[in-house]
């Protein structure tokens, strides 16, 4: 299997004034490239991952403790979604109709906001915080560096990159207020709904 990087569904500037269109350039042409480039030497055609699915390449190299595959393509299928999981005109108070039993379930959706919000804060240094699905319930979770849900055994839904290139552009050293502006004004609520079929 060959990696390839994605378009964004987006152009640079249609995140404005959450994310700029400079951090969407760095972000998604420097950095998600070279974590493409460097997980097409690590787990490419004519590696023992060859033939699988990324989610499959997670698992494996996740379960072999191969580091180096699970922050190289690990970030590639985080950062494949990541870019799904934001719009313009994003965020808002309510969820579609599959996520209600599940919010609801949690806790509610201000419960989400807050349990998600304190894990993008909580996880020290480089990682992600995430909605997940696991045994058929809502929970918020974090991961260090590369690492996602699917390899400890759950279904994400929704994940925020919190490494410094997420964010240093545009809030500085200001995590919470871009945790905050994330879940507020950029998740796409559709694209996350649709990730409780797969």
């Amino acid at each position: 299997m060959s990696f390839t990087l994605p378009d964004l569904p987006y152009a640079y500037d249609s995140l404005q004034p959450f994310m700029s269109a400079e951090t969407l350039e760095f972000h998604h042409d420097k950095h998600h490239k070279a974590y493409v480039d460097k997980g097409n030497e690590l787990a490419g055609d004519g590696t023992k991952y060859a033939g699988m699915s990324i989610e499959d390449i997670c698992k494996k190299a996740y379960s072999d403790s191969d580091q180096a595959v699970v922050n190289q393509i690990g970030q590639h299928y985080n950062h494949i979604h990541f870019w799904q999981w934001m719009k313009g005109g994003g965020g808002g108070t309510r969820v579609p109709g599959k996520l209600e039993p599940l919010v609801d379930a949690y806790g509610g959706l201000d419960k989400v906001r807050s349990d998600f919000i304190a894990a993008g804060m909580g996880q020290f240094g480089s990682g992600w915080c995430w909605l997940a699905i696991r045994d058929g319930k809502l929970e918020v979770a974090k991961t260090p560096n590369g690492e996602n849900p699917l390899m400890h055994g759950a279904q994400p839904i929704l994940g925020c990159d919190v490494w410094e290139h997420s964010y240093y552009i545009d809030y500085r050293n200001a995590r919470p207020k871009y945790l905050e502006a994330f879940f507020d004004s950029l998740v796409n609520w559709d694209y996350v709904e649709s990730r409780l079929d797969c």
